[in-house]
């Protein structure tokens, strides 16, 4: 007797931003919790303020790009990763180096939805999936 095995429906097809966000965010994850331990230990923040804050915002933020890049195929999280951007670039107001990570990887995220979002408008429409015989 063939064993017949359920009919799985194919995964949706991701786009090009779908796919480039994700790497961003995750390697910006890194990059803005050592920018944290950089607060902590330049002791950057306003008198009054412990300076263990800014490993806890590293962490916080560091915590929000992975969370968003696990979730970019949600409508809105392309929209919370550029809030995330502007929250690191306000950052830069404590320690001005953090502009050199505003600027690289403000500039990756930049690139990633918007150039991916034009070459995905440009990519044909998928074909439906060819179905095969199973045994």
């Amino acid at each position: 007797m063939a064993r017949v095995s359920p009919q799985r429906t194919p995964a949706r097809q991701r786009t090009l931003v779908q796919k480039l966000a994700p790497i961003v965010l995750g390697f910006e994850s890194i990059v803005v919790f050592l920018a944290g331990l950089t607060v902590f230990g330049l002791k950057a923040l306003p008198a009054g303020v412990p300076p263990w804050w800014g490993i806890a915002g590293g962490a916080v933020v560091g915590l929000a790009c992975i969370a968003v890049a696990g979730m970019i195929t949600r409508p809105w999280a392309i929209t919370a990763g550029w809030v995330i951007q502007a929250i690191i670039a306000l950052s830069a107001i404590l320690v001005p180096a953090i502009l050199l990570v505003v600027v690289i990887f403000g500039g990756m995220w930049a690139y990633a939805t918007i150039m991916g979002a034009k070459l995905d408008a440009r990519r044909p429409a998928a074909e439906s999936p060819t179905q095969t015989e199973s045994e």
